[in-house]
């Protein structure tokens, strides 16, 4: 009876500890769509099509498009290290899980064997998530330089604005992904309770990153041209307002 109460309390704890994870990123999400600049990746998102649309127009100079090239560049490197870091990972933890000397790591959480799977197999997802990601990340932004490349063409520019918000979106993901993946490695290690701390303390973290107080610069040549969102980079009207 001891066992199956503390195998309940455990299950109970990792869900309170997960579901404070997702609840956390479903608001963020909501904010994302509707209030986007009282959030950092709107912020970044609106900067982003401002560096876009400020590229378009000074293609014309070498210089300058083999600015935007080295700036997608670095993106690229930095989508496929953590896409690397993350496969590395996934393929440790599935040496470890059919290794001999794995039943002795679950002495962090509950000792049957349904519940060390869960550890691995949700460690392993989370990973492979994060390599999922980064990889389309990487992917988008590689698009993204053969689009900058052709934009003295007729290329339109949202379609290179909407390959890189793509590719800024799909790295955000990859991200949350490692943050859950670090709240599991504590359930593995310390215990369903340490997690929980681990979550909420993630998500207390990130509520402050994710918060935006800087006013959104209206940029004057994207003033004069076609607006579009900032989340989805599909046209919207600008208010007369706005442009005064």
């Amino acid at each position: 009876m001891l066992a199956i109460a503390k195998s309940s309390m455990e299950l109970v704890l990792v869900l309170c500890a997960v579901a404070t994870m997702l609840g956390y990123h479903l608001l963020l999400l909501y904010r994302i769509f509707w209030r986007p600049h009282a959030t950092m990746i709107g912020y970044e998102n609106h900067n982003k099509l401002a560096w876009v649309e400020r590229v378009a127009r000074a293609t014309t100079a070498p210089e300058e498009a083999a600015l935007a090239l080295s700036v997608i560049s670095d993106g690229i490197s930095a989508s496929t290290t953590l896409a690397s870091l993350c496969i590395a990972l996934a393929s440790l933890i599935g040496a470890w899980v059919s290794s001999s000397a794995s039943p002795a790591l679950t002495s962090g959480g509950g000792e049957a064997a349904a519940t060390a799977t869960a550890k691995y197999a949700s460690l392993l997802a989370c990973f492979l998530a994060s390599f999922t990601c980064f990889v389309q990340s990487a992917g988008c932004y590689v698009h993204a330089s053969f689009l900058i490349s052709a934009l003295g063409s007729d290329a339109p520019v949202s379609h290179v604005q909407s390959a890189v918000l793509r590719g800024g979106g799909f790295w955000a993901t990859g991200l949350r992904a490692l943050y859950l993946a670090t709240a599991l490695l504590v359930w593995v290690a310390f215990g369903a309770a340490a997690m929980v701390a681990c979550s909420v303390l993630t998500v207390a973290v990130l509520y402050l990153l994710d918060s935006n107080s800087v006013p959104v610069h209206r940029h004057q040549f994207m003033l004069r041209s076609k607006g579009l969102s900032v989340t989805t980079a599909r046209p919207i009207v600008v208010a007369r307002g706005d442009a005064s």
